[in-house]
């Protein structure tokens, strides 16, 4: 079954309440060029089948015999893979790459705990954080947006960064796997640009959104499978507002729909606010939105002209460069 990491904890809380035992592989940290980030994860059922995926090779294979060794002694396992450079493609670890996977077996009632949260909160679109010491199997449930202890500070860091990582808190060794609800992407403005956007950002696991009123722009023919809202977008914006996961992109060229939008995505916490044109057009929509009141330090958060200076030309290359440059803010924003 081919599924996204984020489905593989509520895949996992189906088996048990089927009765299953399973086991859960993380990655818990890499070294080199390693296929899979921290935080990627593998169920592994009693009878064998599996989701997720912890490596691109063999690898697989020797975590789901452990995976089942572990549900057969109720014990976790800390697991270290590498390889040297000439043997990494056949286990999926190119250029000698390393990693770390913890495996922990989860069953009944205790393992359906361990899942709930981590479920209930991705369905209500909050972000948890589950922390597990990895030499006890011990585990906690940390709200990054209130808890102050040094636990909760290293969870807020790492939903900061997106990124689940391992860290020494007291001496002890914990992985803070984060679980967010998927990134948003509104796009400004159904034009030919939005087509491969809206595309290949649904392919990278961004929830999107194209919001214009013309109704013969916003069309399922011309974005099937995207959310389409024929409202403006200040009507919009207020309807379903930015958050911190929330990336804008205007592409109208419209002032009428492009400078409302903008309006609202500087007024909220997103991490990424783009805008298409030449640097005369930015120029003219930085004095509009000026008049508006914002000031030159706030008007920076503006990519304009938008996208990575690649030199792209056609529609589907303006959208890489887009999502590149969108990429590099959300993984390198300190």
């Amino acid at each position: 079954m081919n599924v996204d990491d984020a489905d593989v904890p509520a895949i996992a809380a189906r088996w048990i309440g089927e009765g299953h035992r399973i086991a859960l592989g993380t990655v818990v940290q890499t070294w080199g060029s390693a296929p899979r980030q921290a935080g990627s994860q593998i169920a592994v059922r009693d009878d064998g089948a599996f989701v997720g995926s912890v490596s691109g090779g063999c690898v697989e294979g020797a975590v789901i015999e452990e995976a089942r060794a572990a549900m057969n002694d109720n014990s976790i396992r800390l697991l270290e893979f590498g390889v040297a450079d000439e043997k990494a493609w056949s286990v999926g670890l190119a250029c000698g790459g390393h990693i770390q996977i913890f495996v922990e077996p989860l069953a009944g009632a205790k393992g359906a705990a361990a899942l709930a949260a981590v479920n209930d909160a991705r369905r209500t679109g909050r972000t948890i954080v589950r922390a597990v010491d990895l030499s006890t199997g011990e585990e906690r449930l940390v709200d990054p947006a209130t808890d102050s202890l040094p636990l909760g500070l290293a969870a807020a860091q790492a939903v900061r960064t997106d990124q689940s990582l391992r860290t020494e808190i007291d001496g002890r060794p914990w992985f803070l796997g984060v679980f967010a609800p998927p990134l948003d992407l509104a796009i400004i403005g159904a034009v030919h640009v939005a087509q491969p956007l809206a595309k290949m950002a649904t392919i990278i696991g961004y929830s999107v959104r194209v919001i214009d009123p013309r109704t013969s722009f916003a069309t399922a023919e011309r974005f099937p499978g995207i959310a389409l809202s024929h409202e403006w977008p200040e009507e919009a914006l207020a309807r379903s507002p930015l958050g911190a996961r929330s990336a804008l992109i205007v592409l109208a060229h419209d002032p009428k729909l492009d400078d409302p939008a903008l309006a609202a995505a500087l007024a909220s916490p997103a991490f990424y606010i783009g805008a298409l044109g030449s640097k005369r057009t930015h120029a003219a929509r930085l004095a509009r939105l000026k008049a508006r009141g914002f000031d030159d330090g706030t008007l920076a958060h503006i990519h304009g002209p938008v996208g990575l200076a690649i030199g792209a030309k056609s529609p589907a290359e303006i959208a890489v460069s887009i999502l590149a440059q969108m990429t590099e803010r959300l993984r390198t924003r300190p």
